[in-house]
């Protein structure tokens, strides 16, 4: 990769690592973490070490590799989420009205939630579901 595209992808990878939010529900297992990891071992790319990658050319590499990094950045900044905003009905199934407001609610308990209060749900998840 020419110095200028691998200092654009680098700069997008590393800001992107920089603001990526933590996940409070798995803090052993960070994305920040992996990808760090994976970007040392591979000196700077994202892209696998697979003998199909092996065989583009230097600019195609290059162009996957910008595509990569911008790919994590336009997560980032939810650009996916406010260009197809999902509203009304489809967050609201007749089968279930109150699922996706009950799936955020406990998605915001977990990580707060004591060892008591972890197993406290396991058994009335285990209990409703033998009876």
């Amino acid at each position: 990769m020419s110095a200028p595209l691998r200092n654009l992808a680098a700069r997008q990878y590393q800001r992107a690592l920089g603001e990526w939010p933590r996940d409070a529900l798995r803090p052993e297992c960070q994305l920040q973490d992996v990808l760090s990891k994976r970007l040392q071992k591979n000196s700077g790319s994202l892209l696998p070490n697979k003998p199909a990658f092996n065989k583009l050319t230097k600019e195609a590499k290059e162009e996957a590799e910008i595509k990569q990094a911008n790919a994590l950045v336009s997560l980032l900044e939810n650009r996916y989420r406010n260009k197809y905003r999902i509203t009304g009905e489809l967050l609201r199934p007749k089968s279930n009205p109150k699922y996706y407001s009950d799936l955020t609610k406990e998605l915001e308990e977990a990580p707060n939630r004591t060892f008591l209060g972890r197993m406290a749900k396991r058994l009335g998840g285990i209990i409703r579901f033998q009876s």
